[in-house]
């Protein structure tokens, strides 16, 4: 299985890790679920304008947040050898930063935590049920923890 990933960089905010560290986090989620094909994923690092405007557009919350998942689905037509397009991630550079700060957590470890929590909401996994987050979170911890990371629910509690 291949996991192509293309990081897309809107924003002026270099802040972010670099295309290989948004690569390595995206594979790790998908390859620890498991899929059977190869897959391609799109992730975009934007500004706060731009991330509340697709937050407003798509979830009806006017506020910038940190990470939106936009999952594609089944495409009818394409070849068999072609990959399985999972869909977009959008991450807030600005976002993800501050809320680093606020929560005392390294940007490094807040990043891939997104780039992680973004991934696992294309391949199905959601929060919305208190069942739903508990495994969802138990997975997000597993995939970072055992790449030297420490628990993102840890001491604070917060994502």
């Amino acid at each position: 299985m291949t996991v192509l990933v293309d990081v897309q960089r809107a924003c002026e905010d270099d802040t972010g890790p670099e295309a290989t560290i948004v690569d390595t986090w995206v594979t790790r989620a998908v390859e620890t679920v498991g899929v059977p094909n190869d897959v391609e994923v799109s992730v975009r690092v934007v500004d706060a304008d731009e991330i509340r405007a697709l937050n407003r557009d798509y979830r009806d919350k006017d506020k910038a947040t940190n990470v939106l998942s936009f999952p594609v689905g089944p495409i009818a037509g394409l070849p068999d050898d072609a990959p399985s397009l999972l869909g977009d991630i959008v991450v807030c550079a600005s976002v993800v930063d501050a809320e680093a700060s606020e929560q005392g957590k390294s940007v490094a470890a807040h990043w891939a935590h997104m780039l992680v929590h973004g991934t696992l909401h294309l391949l199905g996994f959601d929060h919305e049920e208190d069942s739903e987050a508990v495994a969802m979170e138990a997975l997000e911890t597993r995939i970072l923890t055992a790449h030297g990371l420490p628990d993102p629910y840890g001491a604070s509690g917060q994502t």
